[in-house]
């Protein structure tokens, strides 16, 4: 089974994660900030991942700290119930369309961290969620997990629209490079034998 359990406590924040990658995308999410919350539902159904995630930060100060930390635990959590990588897909692409927003990403598991992020928008806050952010959580995300993601956006003018549209396009690519291959389900997906 690919699980894994991670915890993180720090002066700023104290979270716990579970994750299940063969799930069917169940999500349990507590972050104290409900726009981040409705995203990383998205991710978890979309993803086809269960999540628990508990995060209790510093809210007092800004939602930085919370949403960061979330990025690099959750990384760390898809980095470990990955383990060898043997038998994954190990690339996956999604061009998602919502509304006005089009959004079109592609994930690597190489081992390799890189976020390229190309996401404009047009409001400085979706609600009380600053939409900085979003790149933050990626960045966080791809640094602990050794994922390589590229986020573009092709249209839209709506912010909330763009972001969820970022977090269900991730999320369809990493479902697609997390599953198994069946023609190579005892192989590592390189020719250098490693990832």
């Amino acid at each position: 089974m690919r699980k894994a359990q991670i915890e993180r406590k720090t002066k700023e924040t104290n979270i716990s994660i579970k994750i299940e990658l063969d799930g069917t995308g169940q999500s349990n999410i507590s972050t104290g900030i409900g726009f981040f919350d409705h995203m990383l539902d998205q991710l978890a159904k979309h993803a086809l991942i269960d999540m628990e995630i508990n995060a209790d930060g510093d809210l007092h100060i800004d939602d930085h700290h919370t949403v960061e930390d979330t990025g690099i635990s959750l990384g760390a959590a898809i980095r470990k119930a990955l383990e060898s990588k043997v038998g994954i897909r190990r690339y996956g692409s999604f061009l998602l369309p919502m509304d006005d927003a089009l959004i079109q990403t592609a994930i690597d598991i190489s081992g390799r961290a890189h976020l390229q992020c190309n996401l404009s928008f047009n409001t400085p806050k979706i609600g009380f969620f600053d939409v900085e952010l979003v790149k933050e959580f990626f960045n966080a995300f791809c640094l602990n997990s050794g994922i390589t993601l590229h986020i573009n956006l092709i249209a839209g003018s709506n912010s909330h629209h763009i972001a969820e549209a970022t977090f269900k396009s991730v999320a369809q690519s990493l479902r697609q490079a997390i599953e198994k291959d069946i023609r190579r389900e005892h192989e590592i997906p390189s020719t250098k034998g490693i990832l």
